[in-house]
């Protein structure tokens, strides 16, 4: 708690590393962080933190604004600048996206894989014995057999390379090990919505970027990475610190990367120093090759490849690849926590990564994926909905209005997700998500629903 302004100034000094806005924003940040600054908390005068800390007023109050941006601070007149209430940080848009009534006849809402297509596991669980199971604390957080299959698939250099616990612990530990207050990321836009509640509570600046099939469309994306034209009072740049991308079947739209594509992502990125962060969340179930920008960019590539979809989702397991300075924020941060990953739900999935009936499994399910996506997306088409996107489990479906069509599909008993937890942009409405993967049969039937609801509280005339 704050005690004096001598006090919290030589506390910001000390915690000072640049003498920029962004390096003021952060020395606050670490103040909060560290007990410096608590709640309610008043801030001194612009002109007195500037003078105390050999700054200039014009720094200082791009700190304030950018600190305010994020929701760290708030102003409010006479009564000046205070440490603004934690906010109840939390999964708001995934709570949009998925919270409401799952009593569904038919639930296209989820994203998740089909039950009845995951891999069987009790021919790898018959094999596991008492000597297969690991009782110590001490052994290898990875289990050496599996990083040698994992390496064996890898799209890109995996030579560090580690296992957690999902997809999303993944991303969760990849932003909090290399990400600050106030730094600028890049991400899709359609996105997945927990990554961008995610970037939220670490109250980064989140800057969206549309995709199309090939995923993230060029020009917008080098528009991004150009930066917004406001500077620091020192003449520095807010530069792009990462770029989030989902290389294949993307989540919601089921755009996948072309190599060419790639290519072009990979030459822009390369001019910066933002850091690649690759979510493969399909995995093995996504019909397109895997690609990585991490074969043209190594050593600014993380990339992230979860077993979930394709081998069960309570085997809570993806593999990170990162650059070594990355991956030791990485692991060191994992050593404070749980450590490891159950290394016994490890030996299931090596199992299931080289039983040769369960890697036919897994194929089957990509292909009965596939089969059902492009059924539901032919009829659609048929009734006069476009649907893009090449890939994956869900479908981007255009609408006229979006409460509207999910209010005619629940009156029905068809469950889908709204876009609007998904969009990353302003004013990026005007779709649905269908989780075509779950729907096995009955596609004409479930089209002429979706059709319908496409033009449910108007028609735009043309559906985007």
């Amino acid at each position: 708690m704050l005690q004096s302004v001598k006090e919290l100034l030589s506390g910001l000094e000390e915690r000072l590393e640049e003498p920029t806005a962004r390096g003021l924003a952060r020395a606050v940040s670490r103040g909060l962080r560290d007990g410096l600054l608590g709640a309610g908390d008043r801030l001194p005068p612009i002109r007195t933190v500037a003078t105390e800390l050999g700054l200039s007023p014009t720094t200082v109050s791009a700190a304030w604004a950018l600190l305010a941006r994020s929701g760290a601070i708030s102003t409010d007149g006479r009564r000046g600048t205070t440490v603004a209430t934690e906010p109840g940080f939390g999964s708001v848009r995934y709570r949009r996206a998925l919270g409401h009534n799952s009593s569904f006849d038919l639930d296209l809402s989820t994203g998740v894989p089909d039950e009845n297509l995951l891999p069987d596991l009790s021919r790898v669980l018959r094999s596991m014995t008492v000597t297969a199971t690991p009782s110590s604390y001490l052994e290898d957080p990875v289990l050496p057999e599996l990083l040698d299959v994992l390496r064996r698939d890898w799209p890109a250099n995996a030579a560090h390379l580690t296992v957690v616990d999902g997809a999303m612990d993944a991303l969760d530990l990849i932003c909090r090990s290399v990400l600050r207050l106030g730094d600028r990321v890049i991400v899709e836009s359609p996105c997945f919505p927990p990554l961008l509640d995610l970037l939220e509570a670490l109250r980064v600046d989140v800057v969206g970027v549309p995709v199309d099939d090939e995923g993230l469309r060029v020009e917008p994306l080098a528009a991004a990475l150009a930066g917004p034209a406001s500077r620091s009072a020192v003449g520095s740049t807010a530069a792009t610190v990462a770029v989030f991308l989902q290389p294949r079947a993307q989540n919601p739209t089921g755009a996948s990367l072309s190599a060419g594509r790639a290519a072009e992502l990979a030459e822009l990125i390369r001019g910066t120093n933002a850091l690649i962060i690759e979510d493969d969340s399909a995995g093995a179930v996504a019909a397109s090759d895997a690609i990585s920008l991490g074969l043209l960019l190594a050593d600014r590539t993380v990339h992230i490849r979860s077993f979930s979809k394709s081998h069960g989702p309570d085997l809570r397991l993806a593999a990170i690849s990162a650059p070594p300075e990355v991956m030791h924020e990485i692991t060191g941060r994992r050593q404070l926590g749980q450590g490891w990953s159950s290394r016994l739900l490890q030996r299931i999935l090596l199992g299931l990564l080289t039983d040769p009936v369960s890697i036919r499994e897994v194929a089957e399910a990509r292909e009965e994926y596939a089969r059902r996506r492009a059924l539901l997306v032919g009829a659609l088409a048929d009734r006069g909905v476009t649907v893009n996107g090449r890939d994956g489990m869900n479908i981007w479906v255009p609408v006229a209005d979006e409460p509207a069509a999910v209010l005619r599909l629940a009156s029905q008993g068809i469950g889908v997700t709204a876009g609007a937890p998904f969009a990353a942009l302003p004013g990026q409405s005007g779709f649905i998500r269908v989780t075509a993967g779950l729907l096995a049969d009955r596609h004409a039937q479930v089209a002429d629903a979706l059709a319908v609801a496409a033009r449910a509280g108007g028609w735009p005339g043309v559906l985007r």
